[in-house]
């Protein structure tokens, strides 16, 4: 462990700046700063030695050139070593332990003026290269790159007394460089937009640290901007593992946006409970019935504005995320009080069209499956007609396949997905998943629908369906058997509808 004695702070945004100010006055720090952070700095009542004293330079060029020094960048780049320490002193320059750096507001200026002058004034230079400088040098240096990190720098140097060690300073390292990584992409990609190189765009832009991917032994990064999704309105960081089922979650909801309450409980991107209802309330009771152990540690979306008594009946079971459009006041304070529980308000449902899967020595890209069967897509080929409610479970099933690994089936009755198989690697497995869990939870399938995500190649489905309850069928079609489920359900009293679409998840 080391102590910082010294620090280097030059930023933009000040916000959360002071209580890591009075921190480091306490501890006599030596800190160095210059422009309008060496006055707010000052402003606290903190001493603060100029950058402009360091160099015997002062800022130049409009403000361009401040800290491209040798006295600043030696002091950051030099390690803590005999050769490096004896030059130091040779040159007359300071060691510099910590770097808090916040730089211009590149894409918040994009976002506001389209006036190229204005654009280029916020491309940091000096900012960039104190961060890069800091990080390369980790080892022995502490680098804060964005106003997002303040808050841990604080809880750092509470905990530590100014004391850090070499994983503190990896750990602010490897956030450093994704800051960069990003900020130099959103350059790019606004010098780019005349070339418009969609494939290189999509693997250089946004790159944000995660504490690992799908396992801890697995490094992850998101690229992207998930502001644009939701906001993040409590609890942890949001992991790998979180944004897949996330994603999972919200492509799932957005069937159901103009619906009426709709909840829906995921596990590892599976929807394993879902309902529509008349009430938020009971919409949430409904999905969990459908499968209250899997529930557990599961994401959970809501259509619909959650209101103080749904918020306390959630508040029962420990989940990772739940997502709505917006939260009561009263449910907000309610489900904040579970401080690791991430709680998100969606923004906007993603509006991409396309899919990208790395695989081999490349990436394939489809269109994303954004079909969903309306009333006049179901084609009746059996003698029997379905009732208007199973029409509507007919239409929910097949929003619920839809959106579950294949093989699939979805078993629904009164707008609740009441069983599911998924991920098997035949079609009668799925659907005797479906069947066991859906008794396991102490549902009646009588009168049920059933939903395949592909066409059956034998009436064996069909066969199972009927002597478990069900009573109506809808599926693609498509095998050049369709007929020998056709004429099972005609000769049993069931209906089936096709609907020429099928919905594989791999």
């Amino acid at each position: 462990m080391k102590k910082i004695e010294s620090a280097l702070i030059s930023v933009f945004h000040k916000e959360g700046l002071q209580p890591i100010i009075e921190i480091l006055k306490s501890l006599q720090v030596t800190i160095y700063s210059t422009g309008g952070t060496q006055k707010y700095i000052e402003s606290l009542g903190a001493e603060v030695e100029s950058v402009e004293g360091l160099t015997s330079y002062p800022s130049i060029l409009d403000g361009r050139v401040k800290t491209l020094h040798p006295k600043v960048f030696g002091g950051i780049l030099a390690r803590r070593e005999e050769s490096h320490l004896d030059q130091l002193t040779e040159f007359e320059i300071p060691p510099i332990d910590l770097v808090i750096v916040d730089l211009y507001p590149f894409e918040e200026t994009l976002k506001n003026t389209d006036d190229e002058s204005t654009i280029i004034e916020k491309i940091d230079i000096g900012g960039i290269s104190l961060i890069r400088a800091a990080a390369k040098n980790y080892k022995d240096v502490l680098v804060v790159p964005s106003q997002n990190e303040y808050s841990l720098l604080e809880t750092l140097l509470q905990e530590k007394q100014g004391f850090a060690d070499v994983e503190d300073r990896k750990l602010f390292a490897t956030k450093a460089f994704g800051i960069s990584s990003h900020y130099d992409s959103a350059i790019f990609n606004y010098f780019n937009q005349e070339l418009d190189l969609p494939s290189f765009k999509a693997s250089h832009q946004m790159g944000s640290v995660l504490r690992y991917g799908e396992n801890p032994h697995q490094q992850g990064l998101f690229y992207g901007d998930l502001s644009e999704v939701f906001e993040k309105l409590s609890g942890k960081e949001v992991s790998y593992n979180n944004l897949v089922d996330i994603d999972a979650a919200i492509n799932l909801m957005r069937e159901f946006k103009d619906a009426s309450p709709t909840f829906a409980v995921l596990k590892h991107t599976n929807p394993c409970g879902i309902a529509t209802r008349n009430t938020v309330g009971e919409a949430w009771d409904a999905a969990l019935a459908g499968d209250n152990i899997s529930a557990f540690g599961g994401i959970l979306i809501c259509n619909q504005e959650i209101d103080e008594p749904t918020a306390e009946s959630i508040n029962e079971l420990f989940y990772e995320v739940l997502i709505a459009p917006s939260f009561h006041d009263d449910a907000l304070k309610r489900l904040k009080k579970k401080k690791k529980r991430i709680l998100l308000q969606l923004n906007q449902y993603p509006q991409k069209v396309k899919q990208y899967k790395s695989l081999l020595s490349g990436t394939i890209v489809q269109d994303i499956d954004l079909s969903t069967e309306k009333r006049d897509q179901l084609r009746v080929v059996t003698e029997k007609q379905p009732t208007e409610s199973e029409v509507q479970d007919m239409l929910f099933a097949i929003r619920c396949a839809k959106h579950l690994k294949s093989n699939t089936i979805a078993l629904v009755k009164n707008n609740q997905l009441v069983g599911m198989g998924c991920g098997q690697t035949s079609r009668v497995d799925a659907l005797k998943q479906g069947i066991i869990k859906a008794k396991h939870f102490g549902f009646d399938l009588s009168g049920a629908v059933m939903a395949s995500d592909a066409f059956f190649p034998f009436p064996d489905c069909v066969e199972i369906a009927d002597q478990a309850g069900v009573t109506a069928v809808v599926q693609p079609g498509g095998s050049i058997k369709d007929q020998l489920s056709i004429d099972y359900c005609n000769e049993h009293g069931m209906s089936m509808a096709l609907t020429g679409t099928r919905h594989f998840k791999h």
